[in-house]
């Protein structure tokens, strides 16, 4: 049985059709539950989760890594699904997931897509496919078992930004991890807010700032700078 933790932060706009497609696309009924860890949201994120028959916490610290830990320390569960409040699974994602971990895969992740048609943007997911680290976010969502996620040790909640990029490596030292040929549809709103190709080279230049071992401080400050948000 799966345990879903959805991070949220001022998700009023996503969070119900996330919740919906969860439960439809669920086709095996193997989510034994749904945890929303909020960070303290100013709009309805919170009202709205709570009306879908989901469990719903805030967490004791604000960022993603704090809140995914926070969700993960409160699961019944042995396997964790992440998933972003803006992102919908494939259907039949659970037994996807169990399949995996028949097959011997303890961690996994599914390609991308966005909500949005641009040749820029299926170009990038296009990449998602292959098992390099470089292109592993966490828009792709993020299945484990409870047992290696313990192992790996969690994921850093002094990471602002690449949070599951870091997490991931640690974990790919410690299991076998899989890409399933599947994407999930995650929303391009960052991208349309603040530009396509503005938007993805912020994002390059970030992730070569990480790579060069720039602190998670300068990472973060540029990101609030230049990208239109409010989640930093």
């Amino acid at each position: 049985m799966i345990s879903v933790i959805i991070p949220t932060y001022n998700e009023a706009g996503h969070i119900k059709a996330t919740l919906q497609k969860l439960w439809l696309y669920d086709e095996s009924n193997l989510i034994k539950e749904i945890i929303i860890v909020d960070g303290g949201s100013t709009d309805a994120t919170v009202e709205q989760a709570a009306a879908e028959s989901v469990k719903v916490v805030v967490c004791p610290n604000k960022g993603r890594a704090a809140q995914m830990n926070y969700g993960a320390s409160l699961a019944a569960e042995k396997i964790l699904y992440f998933l972003h409040a803006d992102t919908i699974p494939p259907p039949a994602f659970s037994t996807d997931i169990v399949q995996a971990l028949g097959n011997g895969f303890m961690a996994g992740c599914y390609m991308l897509s966005f909500d949005y048609n641009h040749w820029f943007l299926k170009a990038n997911c296009w990449f998602s496919r292959f098992d390099v680290d470089a292109i592993r976010f966490g828009d792709q969502s993020l299945f484990v078992t409870k047992e290696k996620f313990t192992e790996a040790g969690g994921f850093c909640e002094k990471h602002m930004v690449l949070e599951d990029q870091q997490f991931i490596k640690r974990l790919k030292k410690i299991t076998k991890f899989i890409v399933i040929k599947k994407p999930v549809i995650t929303s391009a709103r960052k991208y349309l807010e603040n530009g396509i190709y503005k938007t993805q080279g912020i994002f390059f230049i970030i992730y070569f700032m990480y790579s060069f071992g720039f602190s998670q401080k300068k990472l973060v400050a540029p990101y609030r700078k230049l990208i239109r948000q409010d989640k930093l």
